[in-house]
């Protein structure tokens, strides 16, 4: 008998089938002050990539994690989840939500305001895990982690303003522009 290893495969053409939910993208909790964070998943041409999947996560407006480990000391915003996803239909995609408060850094002090973003796409083999910092916050500029990426690839992290209460934040997945993604 001989034995032959199987080729690895990929994720298939219709990956985000069943992997969103109406109202995924809105995490808003009917909050006022909402922002909206809108952008496309592009592949190594520029590509829009048509069947990504977003995932955030991030604190409340006070600093504060819908988790049970979170410390903090005040409740989390009354139904607020901290958790959305998204699928990137035509390789965009929008997310609802409220603008996250600055939340402890491991070594002490406090870290600027965050989203923990996750991407999942067909040809990737495992999640990239990366960060959003809001290009008009003065406290990345103190940020632990954000110091840790080089000054030329900072601005692949940064949403950039747009109309009031809206941010655009592309994710290169290769190429020159792309975005910086951390080992987890």
């Amino acid at each position: 008998m001989t034995l032959v290893a199987t080729p690895w495969q990929t994720v298939g053409p219709f990956f985000s089938i069943g992997l969103t939910w109406p109202g995924s993208a809105d995490l808003s909790a009917g909050q006022d002050g909402a922002i909206e964070i809108e952008g496309q998943v592009l592949d190594g041409d520029g590509a829009p990539v048509p069947d990504a999947v977003i995932e955030i996560w991030h604190a409340d407006p006070e600093g504060c994690y819908a988790h049970p480990a979170d410390r903090h000391n005040t409740a989390v915003t009354p139904g607020f989840s901290g958790f959305g996803r998204c699928g990137t239909e035509s390789g965009g995609f929008c997310f609802r939500t409220v603008k996250p408060g600055r939340v402890a850094a491991p070594e002490g002090g406090l870290q600027a305001p965050h989203i923990l973003v996750g991407v999942l796409a067909r040809g990737l083999l495992r999640r990239l895990a990366t960060r959003l910092y809001f290009a008009d916050e003065a406290a990345n500029a103190e940020d632990p982690v954000l110091a840790l990426v080089p000054a030329a690839r900072r601005s692949t992290l940064l949403a950039q303003p747009r109309a009031s209460g809206r941010y655009r934040w592309d994710i290169h997945l290769q190429g020159p522009e792309e975005t910086v993604f951390f080992a987890y």
